[in-house]
């Protein structure tokens, strides 16, 4: 199964803010679209990073409450790894394992173009499993 088996199913919007935005209108805009990471980008096309719930914990600890205030760009993790729509959903379930992340951005030609959660992940896992499961039972059926 490749990641744009997975944007198929689930869709290819991806929730972003601005760099500018404060840590407080992050906060807002996960909590209204009820997602766990929203991709910063300038423009809705290029990243510029990934600010997650996690990023806002760990720094609010470290900060108080003034962090609510500062600039995403603050908090946000620059260095952002992504995959392409053809690459395949146990790879990037491998690399999302080994380096503890559980979302990633979809790039294609260089412009946003999705994002893939680890829960994603887990589902597209799961409903393979399901439908192997089905097969056999299909074929065990008819063989008898």
């Amino acid at each position: 199964m490749r990641i744009r088996d997975i944007l198929r199913r689930k869709g290819d919007a991806v929730v972003t803010v601005p760099p500018g935005s404060t840590v407080r209108e992050l906060l807002a805009v996960l909590a209204e679209h009820n997602v766990g990471a929203v991709v910063v980008s300038a423009d809705g096309a290029t990243i510029t990073g990934i600010a997650t719930e996690r990023d806002v914990v760990r720094r609010l600890h470290e900060h108080g409450a003034e962090l609510l205030d500062r600039p995403v760009s603050d908090i946000m993790t620059a260095e952002v790894r992504s995959c392409a729509p053809g690459d395949l959903v146990q790879d990037l379930r491998r690399t999302m394992t080994e380096h503890r992340f559980r979302h990633m951005p979809v790039v294609e030609d260089g412009r946003l173009a999705g994002i893939v959660s680890i829960g994603d992940v887990v589902k597209s896992a799961i409903d393979a499993l399901e439908s192997e499961r089905e097969h056999l039972v299909d074929y065990i059926q008819n063989v008898q």
